[in-house]
């Protein structure tokens, strides 16, 4: 797939109603975020990349920013879900040098592109058990098709991705039994006494506020962000991390779970979804009312 393809070509991304559909866009999709990117920046490769060309450290909420509108047009974006595929294969372009281990490598390996995405799937599978509900075998079937037509939107080639569940566990394992450890970047992720600026978006009267009230917000909000980070890991990725995890933490993560299960589904739509999710939905069910008439 090149850069010079028009507009609207290139593969579609999943379809409205499925399981993503109603996963990605939700609020509790952010709680299980920071999960998946420790794990993508667990592998050596991409977490040198991370390292050497990104700037998460000076510009923390930018990139955030960024980052998940990306992934909300993987989904929800239509005919801008193949463009951004092809925007984040041109930016990644670049993107090479050594890990850790001494080992060449470039963004777009077929190796290290495909871990970044695969990483979803399981980081999905085991915290909607938390925050949602357990899905279904069916529901997991589902949910791996439409994450690999994600990765086909990305640019994957369906041989660099196990093309079912029942191959796709056997390479997680694999990975994180040969590749995954607690790299440089996994170490910054899950820090509590690293220092973060305060949030640069938003109205400035509310920028103002919270720079003032920064030194008194931030570390309880980095032990959380810790908290939920380790917590909605699937236990093997966290062990073969060698991330400590307790009984009582696992307590304390079901009780919070619990109240977020409670709460989220009797929001109004405006705050229960993020702002993609709502407007491709708003849109889906006009269409719908449409050809109904």
């Amino acid at each position: 797939m090149s850069s010079e393809e028009p507009r609207g070509s290139g593969p579609e991304p999943p379809p409205p109603g499925g399981v993503l559909w109603s996963l990605a866009g939700d609020v509790r999709a952010l709680l299980m975020l920071p999960a998946a990117l420790t794990l993508q920046v667990a592998h050596p490769a991409v977490g040198a990349g991370v390292d050497e060309h990104s700037v998460f450290r000076t510009d923390p909420w930018g990139r955030g920013e960024r980052s998940l509108r990306s992934l909300q047009l993987w989904v929800y974006g239509g005919e801008g879900a193949a463009e951004e595929g092809r925007r984040l294969r041109k930016l990644h372009r670049t993107i090479q040098g050594t890990d850790s281990r001494g080992r060449r490598y470039h963004a777009l390996s077929p190796e290290n592109y495909a871990w970044v995405h695969a990483t979803g799937f399981p980081v999905y599978q085991h915290a909607t058990r938390y925050l949602v509900r357990p899905l279904t075998a069916a529901q997991e079937q589902a949910l791996y098709r439409e994450w690999l037509q994600v990765g086909r939107v990305l640019g994957i080639h369906d041989r660099d991705m196990p093309q079912s569940i029942e191959e796709f566990w056997p390479y997680f394992r694999e990975m994180l039994a040969d590749e995954i450890e607690a790299t440089v970047v996994v170490e910054e992720l899950i820090a509590t006494d690293r220092p973060v600026p305060p949030p640069d978006r938003g109205p400035l009267p509310v920028r103002l506020l919270l720079k003032a009230l920064w030194p008194v917000l931030f570390p309880p909000l980095a032990r959380f962000r810790r908290f939920i980070t380790i917590g909605l890991m699937p236990p093997d990725a966290r062990e073969a991390i060698g991330l400590e995890w307790t009984d009582a933490q696992e307590w304390k993560l079901r009780r919070f779970c619990g109240v977020v299960r409670v709460v989220v589904p009797v929001l109004p739509e405006r705050l229960r979804y993020l702002r993609f999710a709502r407007e491709a939905r708003a849109e889906y069910r006009r269409a719908v009312r449409g050809a109904s008439r």
